[in-house]
């Protein structure tokens, strides 16, 4: 009998490594030699339920063209977007996407084992928003990880200091940058009134763990007249809505890339108390919410009673520290700041993307107004046709008969 439940569970780990395989085969892209202006892909699952890191990539796209530099989303399918937040961002899909030698292709983590199946002409960027998935993928133990080319790859963005420090333990020849995420103030931000009685989790990651701290909870009498709510699966919006209701969010993260979930939650004016997932400890500062220590569900339990205690003995000085804890995420992950690190990565990466940006800077940043037009048109007229390719000028622009 075990002998076959061994051989049905290695059969069932046989299928599950195939599909992950497939999953993570990226859409086929095309490359082309034809002149074209310098642009950035992201290229994107097709998945329409809720996702940070999705919903981090269009704001990227978002950015980079409010900057003047042309961007669009990637997907697989023709006619995709992502319908489950609202936006307006410039999307396209692989077979309509053709990649020059100007372009930029930013490939998530996800999809790192098909580098080889990708066009030659666009420089590549890595966009790894969970360092801990870098080498995701079922295989036996005893089976080396896989070997990233990093000759292809230009450089590598993540989005907080942990997963930095992963990543240039990993591939010390490679530049990684941090881009910071946004938490978007439009969406995220406190009430005007005070919190009620009500308590939200994230039970997606840890889920077992979130039972057991309420249980905890629930046993000792602690949980008494609080509400216990989800966010898992909610819109922007309904979840804005929910952690603006609650006073206190616990937080289950895991081996995060940045961890959106507490963040958000922070912004939204709940005192949080919780697991850092290791990237959060960037954030998690003690004088603005409660971490514990990983994994620690018991230290967990006693975390939350003796912050529910703190409410109902002194309510207001909990929702100050916790305003205050709004305050400080809503201005470090700003879209302002996400547009500074964009700027910054993009600016120096390759040529054609740094002399835009100096050409934009210096026109304030306006690429409609007649300085800015000025500003391309002078880059164009140097003794570069490629540049002048790039920006998408007309021929009368461009110089004769001179190298790029």
């Amino acid at each position: 009998m075990n002998q076959v439940i061994s051989t049905a569970r290695q059969a069932m780990g046989w299928a599950s490594a195939r599909r992950d395989a497939r999953a993570r085969r990226a859409p086929r892209l095309q490359g082309t030699a034809a002149a074209k202006p310098a642009s950035v892909y992201y290229l994107c699952p097709d998945v329409d339920v809720p996702t940070g890191g999705i919903r981090t990539i269009y704001r990227h796209v978002d950015a980079l063209n409010s900057l003047g530099i042309r961007a669009a989303v990637v997907h697989g399918r023709s006619g995709f977007s992502c319908s489950w937040f609202e936006h307006d961002t410039n999307v396209t899909d692989a077979r309509s996407a053709r990649l020059g030698q100007a372009d930029v292709l930013v490939l998530p983590e996800f999809y790192s084992s098909a580098i080889a199946e990708l066009p030659d002409e666009p420089h590549l960027v890595m966009f790894n928003q969970n360092t801990y998935q870098t080498f995701a993928g079922r295989r036996p133990i005893t089976e080396r990880a896989p070997r990233w080319d990093t000759e292809r790859i230009t450089a590598v963005m993540v989005v907080s200091r942990d997963n930095e420090d992963y990543m240039r333990y990993a591939f010390p020849r490679l530049r990684v940058e941090r881009v910071r995420n946004v938490v978007d103030s439009q969406v995220f931000h406190p009430g005007p009134a005070p919190h009620g009685r009500r308590i939200a989790v994230m039970p997606r990651r840890r889920a077992a763990d979130c039972r057991q701290v309420l249980d905890l909870l629930s046993v000792r009498g602690c949980l008494g007249t609080w509400d216990v709510v989800s966010i898992d699966g909610r819109s922007e919006r309904v979840t804005a809505d929910l952690l603006r209701s609650s006073s206190v969010f616990l937080s289950f993260s895991e081996l995060e890339g940045f961890g959106m979930p507490p963040a958000e939650a922070m912004a939204c004016g709940c005192y949080v108390v919780g697991f850092t997932g290791l990237a959060g400890r960037e954030y998690f500062d003690p004088a603005i919410c409660t971490p514990v220590e990983e994994g620690n569900v018991l230290a967990f339990a006693k975390a939350v009673e003796q912050t529910l205690a703190a409410f109902d003995a002194d309510g207001r000085g909990m929702r100050e520290r916790a305003l205050a804890g709004s305050a400080t995420i809503r201005t470090e992950y700003s879209a302002d700041a996400q547009r500074g690190d964009l700027r910054a990565f993009f600016g120096s990466l390759t040529n054609d993307f740094r002399d835009m940006v100096r050409a934009l800077s210096a026109a304030g940043g306006e690429e409609g107004s007649a300085e800015g037009r000025h500003q391309l048109l002078l880059i164009a007229m140097r003794p570069s046709r490629r540049r002048a390719e790039c920006l998408g000028l007309p021929s009368m622009w461009m110089p004769a008969n001179r190298a790029a």
